[in-house]
């Protein structure tokens, strides 16, 4: 059977895929989860809290100083990884959100300069015709400033010095 054929409802990924094209869609979607990790993030704090009180109080007859928390250490190991590993969560949601908005943004941006690339290229290629300024020197006048200003030859020199 293929996808043409069945219904919207019928593909599982039609949904999130939906949303990966839409950016404003992708973080509000990223929101929820990131909701949903910061909220485990807090219960496990607490749990972890409560875990190392009451694993370091569990007092065996004949402990010595110290063997209560040598055993509730891995207990309290374990824990410490699970939030450290949820922190990642939350800043790889963060940074997965703000990256696709940035991707729709570059995106707009080069099509834009696609654009400003073809028009420069239209414009080098069919430049439009302009009228040739006057120049009086074509027309035979003397110029008004014959000084060091005015353009000459180098064979042109005779009133001037050499260097």
């Amino acid at each position: 059977m293929s996808t043409d054929d069945r219904p919207f409802f019928d593909d599982p990924d039609a949904a999130l895929r939906a949303i990966a094209q839409n950016p404003a869609a992708y973080a509000h979607y990223l929101a929820d989860f990131h909701r949903v990790v910061l909220d485990m993030a807090a219960k496990l704090e607490v749990l972890q809290r409560e875990t190392r009180v009451h694993c370091r109080g569990t007092r065996v007859e004949g402990d010595r100083m110290g063997q209560a928390f040598l055993r509730s250490f891995p207990v309290e190991k374990s824990l410490n990884d699970v939030l450290k590993h949820l922190r990642g969560v939350t800043s790889g949601l963060e940074k997965s959100a703000h990256k696709r908005h940035a991707h729709d943004e570059k995106v707009k941006e080069v099509q834009k300069q696609r654009m400003e690339k073809v028009q420069l290229k239209e414009r080098r290629n069919s430049p439009q015709i302009q009228a040739a300024p006057e120049n009086l020197e074509q027309r035979g006048a003397p110029s008004p400033d014959m000084g060091y200003g005015g353009p000459t030859s180098i064979y042109n020199l005779d009133r001037r010095e050499s260097a």
